[in-house]
C-alpha cells in the first residue's frame, strides 16, 4: 500500500535521475521538480532545492525534506533520490482489458489499474468487451468516472459495431462526447468488408483509429494455438496465420480507399509486419502494436506453460517472432501493448481447448522488453520507451507520454539492471508464464499527476 503520505503531499522533487524522454530525445542527469500535478521544472542535479524550498516557504507551509520519501507524515516536500536509476514518462497502453462492467470477478478497474501502477503506466485504454459493452455513453461515461478514482489515467474505447455484433454501426459522435478516444471491436474481427469500409469512413470522418483484430473466423479450426506442429502434438488444428493475414491485406486495402487510421492489434505473423511496412511507405495510415508475450515466446510455450501460453492470435515460430522485433526495430511496429486480459483460475486450468484465451501483462511489459529487446541488442533503452510511452500517446491523441515544464507529471522511476521476482501480482488474476520468474528492469516509483500511486 502506498503511504498516506504519498498521497497528500503538494511537492516532490527528484534528485540525481537518469532522465529519458522521447518524445524529445533528452537524456542526462537531471533534478525534476513537481508541484501539484505538474513539472515545474527540469534541472541541472542540485539546482532546484533552492527553488523547492522557497515554493515550499511561500505556500507557507515550512517543512523539512529529507534524501529519501516518506520521512514525515506532514510535510509537503517529498524528496526522493533517483541516483541510479531512470526517470522517463509514464508509460502508456493502448490496449487492455479490465473486464469491469461484467467480468469483474476476473479484474476491475481498481485492481486493473493496480497491476498497471506496478507496471510503470500511468495511462491506459480500456477495451470494450465488457458487460454491458462500451457501445453506448453510459457505459463509458461511467468507467471512465470510476477510473478517476483509481489515480491513474483510464480512458476508454467506443465499440465499432453494437453488441460487438458486427451488424451495425455505433454513433461515433454520441461515443467520442462520452470521452471514447479510439473504436475497437476487439476480441471480434469485423467480418463483413462493406460494414468495415463503412466504419472506415466514419472514423476517417470524426478522427479516431480503428483498432482491429485480425482473425478471420473461417479459417479458425481451435483458436488460441498456432496451426502448425506443435498444434499436432497436442491432438488439435489451430488456428493458420491466413487468418490474420487475410484481414491485415483486406483491412489496408479499405484504410487506402477510405484515408481511415487503423491499427493492427498484436501482431503475430511475418506476412502481417511486411504488409504493414509497405503499406506504410506508401502512406497509408495503418499501425501495428504487439505484445511482450508474442517477441518473447512462441508456440512452443504451450508444450511448457499450457493454457498460459494460450491466446488470440496464437503464439507462432521464430520467424515470426524475430519479424516482429525486426518491425519493432525499424519502426514498423510503433507501439508495444500489453493486451491485458485477465482470467480467473478455473477458467484457465480447464482444458487447453476449452480454456479462454489471453494472459495478463502490465506487471512485466517493461521488463520484457529490456530482457528481450534492450539487453538482447534488438533497441536501446531509448528506442523501446519511445514505443510504450510518447508513440501510443500520440497514435490516440493522449495529453501523456513526454516530460515538459508545465505539462502533467506522469513519471516513472526505474532500474533497468535491478532485478526482482514476479512471485505476487496486483492483478484478480494471475494467468501468465512469467509468474514466479526474475525479471530485470525494477520498477521503485509510478507517479501520475504528482501523486506518487505506486511505490516498491
Amino acid at each position: 500500500e502506498i503511504n498516506s503520505y504519498f498521497k497528500g503531499m503538494q511537492m516532490l522533487l527528484i534528485k540525481n535521475g537518469q532522465l529519458m524522454d522521447p518524445a524529445t530525445g533528452q537524456c542526462g542527469l537531471v533534478d525534476v521538480l513537481v508541484d501539484g500535478d505538474r513539472i515545474a521544472r527540469i534541472g541541472m542535479c542540485g539546482s532546484l532545492d533552492d527553488m523547492a524550498t522557497e515554493s515550499m516557504l511561500m505556500s507557507g507551509d515550512v517543512a523539512e525534506s529529507g534524501n529519501e520519501a516518506g520521512k514525515a507524515e506532514g510535510d509537503t516536500l517529498v524528496t526522493i533520490d533517483a541516483a541510479g536509476c531512470i526517470v522517463a514518462p509514464g508509460l502508456v497502453d493502448g490496449h487492455v482489458h479490465f473486464r469491469d462492467p461484467g467480468f469483474t470477478y476476473k479484474e476491475d478497474i481498481e485492481t486493473g489499474a493496480k497491476a498497471a501502477a506496478r507496471g510503470g503506466f500511468t495511462s491506459v485504454v480500456m477495451m470494450g468487451n465488457t458487460e454491458p459493452h462500451m457501445d453506448n455513453t453510459d457505459t463509458i461515461k461511467d468507467v471512465l468516472e470510476r477510473g478517476k478514482k483509481t489515480g491513474l489515467n483510464i480512458y476508454a474505447c467506443g465499440n465499432v459495431t453494437k453488441g460487438m455484433a458486427g451488424k451495425e454501426l455505433v454513433d461515433m459522435d454520441a461515443l467520442i462526447g462520452a470521452g471514447a478516444v479510439l473504436f475497437t471491436d476487439d476480441g471480434k474481427p469485423i467480418v463483413d468488408e462493406g460494414l468495415m469500409e463503412k466504419a472506415c469512413n466514419e472514423a476517417a470522418r470524426v478522427g479516431k483509429v480503428i483498432s482491429l483484430h485480425e482473425e478471420d473466423p473461417s479459417f479458425i479450426t481451435d483458436n488460441g494455438v498456432n496451426a502448425g506442429e506443435v498444434a499436432k502434438k497436442l491432438g488439435l488444428v489451430g488456428s493458420p496465420r491466413e487468418a490474420e493475414v487475410s484481414m491485415v491485406k483486406r483491412d489496408i486495402d479499405i484504410a487506402r480507399r477510405t484515408g481511415a487510421s487503423i491499427t493492427v492489434q498484436h501482431i503475430s505473423a511475418a506476412e502481417s509486419v511486411d504488409l504493414i511496412r509497405n503499406a506504410r511507405k506508401e502512406g497509408i495510415r495503418v499501425h501495428a502494436e504487439a505484445t511482450p508475450h508474442h517477441f518473447t515466446l512462441t508456440e512452443d510455450a504451450l508444450l511448457r506453460y499450457g493454457s498460459l501460453a494460450k491466446m488470440n492470435p496464437p503464439l507462432r515460430l521464430e520467424s515470426d517472432k524475430m519479424a516482429i522485433i525486426e518491425g519493432i526495430k525499424d519502426g514498423t511496429i510503433e507501439m508495444i501493448a500489453t493486451d491485458h486480459a485477465p482470467h480467473a483460475r478455473q477458467e484457465k486450468a480447464k482444458d487447453l481447448k476449452e480454456a479462454p484465451s489471453g494472459i495478463t501483462g502490465l506487471e512485466t511489459s517493461l521488463s520484457l522488453g529490456i530482457r528481450e529487446l534492450v539487453q538482447k541488442g534488438h533497441l536501446s533503452l531509448m528506442d523501446l520507451l519511445k514505443v510504450m510511452t510518447v508513440n501510443p500517446a500520440r497514435i490516440y491523441g493522449l495529453d501523456a507520454g513526454q516530460i515538459t515544464e508545465g505539462g502533467f507529471a506522469d513519471l516513472i522511476i526505474f532500474n533497468p539492471n535491478e532485478e526482482w521476482s514476479f512471485v505476487q501480482s496486483q492483478s484478480k488474476s494471475s494467468n501468465t508464464p512469467f509468474l514466479g520468474e526474475r525479471l530485470p528492469g525494477k520498477v521503485l516509483y509510478t507517479i501520475c499527476k504528482g501523486k506518487v500511486i505506486y511505490k516498491s
